[in-house]
């Protein structure tokens, strides 16, 4: 004999930072399984010490950071918080970002920018990643800028079932707020049965979050346009979309997106906002002002999906899967 068999069992132990703890425990939730206890707090300058309470040798770890507010802090806490585990002997770390910070710079406009979206990859590949799972990526290049095997999760189903049950389906219309979003308005149409419409705009490349809608292409006149996105920022793009189909003739406009980072403005633009309701998913903290203040916001748990993902991760069965009949 030349080595040692062992017939240990493979092992999952879950691990979150600190910016989304209320996301990460429905996960764990739905997994029924504990948060691993970590130490983690900031030094009087900023630094940032994390220390796992549990073993992690020979572990399956699935460390999950929403990069929420002030998003640079917990980038690199994530940052820390994976090479934490790689200096203790995990068998494999799986990094859960359900919101990818910096996913908007995913390419060069102009000379002398950087593609930061690539940036994130390295730095997490570089801190020992093995494997990325995030939710609606900003663009889809985005998963081959990771040097690994990236799970790319959609909020599709949850949100696009959630509008099917309150909208008569007959008088419904999808709108994408731009011609980036299309090939996405295209698979809600394909699954509420309903026509697309578009909303032709013209962004200012030197101010960032300005925009200027010039036109709709498509019937929205008396109907209910449901207009689709992946991130509110601060809601300028959106309302400003939202008014051109009002302008239009739009008897009612929902609007959706997986992401509300709800930046600035963004309170005062949605309450002020004729639209009736707003959508997103729990990839990001909802800020307090707007969870307590702003009843036509509406917010669903995306903890299911990225539960049933981590399971088919570990289990070594099929992400995609999940998502088959889209």
């Amino acid at each position: 004999m030349t080595g040692i068999k062992t017939t240990g069992e493979k092992k999952l132990m879950f691990f979150s930072g600190r910016a989304h703890p209320e996301l990460a425990e429905e996960v764990a939730h739905q997994l029924g399984v504990g948060v691993v206890p970590t130490k983690a707090f900031d030094f009087a300058n900023g630094e940032i010490y994390v220390r796992y309470q549990e073993s992690a040798r020979g572990a399956d770890c699935f460390l999950i950071q929403s990069h929420t507010a002030p998003i640079n802090k917990w980038i690199m806490e994530q940052l820390i918080m994976i090479d934490a585990l790689k200096r203790a002997s995990a068998r494999s770390i799986t990094v859960m970002v359900p919101f990818y910070g910096y996913a908007r710079q995913d390419k060069k406009h102009r000379g002398r920018e950087p593609i930061s979206a690539r940036l994130i990859a390295d730095m997490m590949k570089t801190a020992g990643a093995d494997r990325i799972l995030t939710v609606d990526l900003h663009t889809d290049q985005i998963q081959g800028f990771f040097d690994g095997p990236v799970d790319h999760l959609f909020a599709l189903p949850l949100l696009a079932d959630y509008v099917g049950r309150k909208v008569d389906r007959a008088k419904l219309t999808v709108v994408s707020p731009d011609a980036g979003r299309v090939r996405v308005a295209d698979r809600w149409c394909d699954r509420l049965g309903a026509p697309l419409a578009i909303v032709h705009k013209r962004r200012d490349k030197d101010v960032a979050n300005q925009v200027t809608v010039h036109e709709v292409v498509g019937e929205v006149k008396g109907r209910v346009c449901v207009l689709v996105d992946d991130m509110i920022d601060t809601g300028g793009t959106i309302c400003a979309a939202a008014d051109a189909l009002f302008a239009h003739g739009a008897e009612d406009v929902i609007v959706t997106a997986t992401h509300g980072v709800l930046s600035g403005p963004a309170a005062d633009r949605l309450k002020n906002s004729r639209v009736s309701e707003f959508v997103f998913t729990n990839t990001l903290p909802t800020p307090g002002e707007l969870g307590r203040d702003l009843d036509k916001i509406t917010v669903l748990s995306i903890a299911p999906t990225i539960a049933s993902a981590v399971r088919e991760v570990f289990e070594d069965g099929s992400v995609t899967s999940l998502f088959d009949e889209q």
